[in-house]
């Protein structure tokens, strides 16, 4: 996202706000006069109290949020696991994409539940496909919720500031990087 005069104004909160705000081509903005925030959310280190009181001010002014949980390659907390988390802590967040792993362990791809396509990213760059039937059995009941959750929520929900989106952001990998960009693509600009 260019950062031309008319482009929204994103705060970025958490403790890996410049790492976030470099790989995003962002510099962070004051939070009161954002039109969108990202909150990083670690699967090591939780949400500190700080941040808890940045998302008050965000549902207060009807900010539109992301969700963006990192710290997800050494932890025994997984994406789905923090989401869940997450929603307790803040607000009910929806999860638009699901972390798939490999043999290993380790973040291999995301599954868009929208549209079951794979995006693998285990070959350095982001191949595509689409969702074999045993992944598309895995993220089914996952599935149904997030549809569920948008369709409750209405189609422009998260630019008035009502629905969170969770997000993976895999550092180092791009990997979360292109579908925060796409929330972000989505609001406008205040001034």
């Amino acid at each position: 996202m260019p950062n031309l005069i008319n482009s929204p104004k994103i705060a970025i909160i958490g403790a890996k706000s410049g790492l976030l705000g470099s790989e995003l081509g962002l510099s962070s903005a004051d939070l009161e006069s954002a039109d969108a925030a990202l909150f990083l959310v670690s699967a090591g280190d939780g949400i500190v109290s700080a941040d808890l009181a940045k998302w008050r001010i965000a549902r207060e002014l009807y900010i539109p949020s992301l969700v963006v949980i990192c710290d997800l390659l050494d932890n025994e907390i997984d994406f789905e696991d923090m989401s869940a988390i997450a929603s307790k802590m803040l607000d009910p967040v929806v999860t638009p994409f699901l972390v798939l792993h490999s043999d290993d362990g380790k973040p291999a791809a995301l599954i868009n539940l929208e549209t079951l396509r794979i995006l693998d990213y285990t070959t350095g760059s982001v191949a595509e496909r689409k969702a074999d039937p045993e992944h598309v059995e895995l993220v089914a009941e996952f599935r149904e919720e997030y549809i569920e959750a948008i369709e409750d929520a209405g189609e422009d929900s998260f630019v008035a500031g009502l629905l969170f989106p969770a997000l993976p952001w895999i550092e180092g990998t791009r990997m979360g990087i292109e579908q925060i960009l796409l929330y972000l693509d989505q609001v406008p600009a205040s001034s």
